[in-house]
Parts: structure tokens; sequence; C-alpha cells
């Protein structure tokens, strides 16, 4: 069972324009750490980057087929990032500003305001990084095309 830790607090209360990737995001954002998991945040600032597990507590349900923000050409969900997703588990890797008692300020907002944090990790860089690693379709049309990294509407309820 899954229960959320705290809560993500961000400058985006809709979907429209909000960056479809941390990576490509300059927003700040906090999350919000619950008093009993707060010590859990001991050691954190040692970091300087860390992974937001959260819950898409906007998504307007599970679409197997669907088209990403950066294609035109409908692709199955496990193939892409989108929301709508069977379990609406989201993914973030943030830059670490500042921890406090019960917060994280970071770098690289791309979530909506008051979303359900469900975990934080710590980011390794010789673990979590694979230099050889493909992006499947999106290789072409992220070497080939000057996309806007901003989503729209089209998977909020």
């Amino acid at each position: 069972m899954l229960r959320p830790i705290g809560v993500i607090k961000t400058q985006f209360d809709t979907s429209e324009g909000v960056p479809i990737q941390s990576s490509k995001s300059e927003a700040m954002g906090e999350a919000v750490v619950y008093e009993e998991f707060s010590p859990g945040l001991e050691s954190l600032d040692s970091f300087t980057h860390a992974i937001l597990i959260y819950w898409f507590h906007r998504s307007a349900g599970p679409r197997l087929l669907l088209t990403p923000y950066l294609d035109s050409r409908e692709r199955g969900v496990f193939s892409t990032r989108a929301p709508s997703r069977p379990n609406p588990i989201g993914l973030s890797v943030i830059e670490i500003a500042e921890v406090k008692r019960d917060r994280v300020l970071f770098r690289g907002a791309d979530m909506l305001n008051n979303t359900p944090l469900l975990d934080i990790k710590p980011f390794v860089p010789e673990f979590d990084n694979r230099l050889e690693a493909s992006s499947g379709w999106l290789d072409k049309l992220l070497r080939d095309s000057n996309q806007s990294f901003a989503a729209d509407d089209r998977y909020q309820a």
C-alpha cells in the first residue's frame, strides 16, 4: 500500500506550460515532507540531486495508446512518460537547492502544485547514469527538432 510522505509545491496550478521533464526546467519547487517522515531527510543535503517519486493526482486516467507531447504519432504508454498510466506514478530527477527540517527546495519542477509525494531517493551518478542507453523513438526527435518542452492539458482530468 502506498501513502504520501508529503506534498510537492510548485508554481503550476494547471498542466499547460509545465515543463515536461525536470532536466528541461529551471522552475523552483518545494517538497514538503510530513513531520513523521522528516527525520528521513537527514544527510540528503550532502547530495546535489535527488529523485522525487510522486502520484499524478490530476491525470485523466489510464490510456494505453496516446500521442506524447514531443510526437505526433500514437505510442504505447509504456514507451512514453505521459501521466495517463495504469498506476499514475511520476519520477523526476531534481537539483537540490536546500534541505530544511521538513522540506527540500529544488530546481527542476515539472509537476503540478500540491502533487502527493511518495518517496525521495538520492541520485547517485555511478548507479543512475547509463551513458550507452538509447532513447528509442525519441532519439531522432530530440536530435533533429526544436520541440517545446512544455505540456498542454491533454492528460489532465
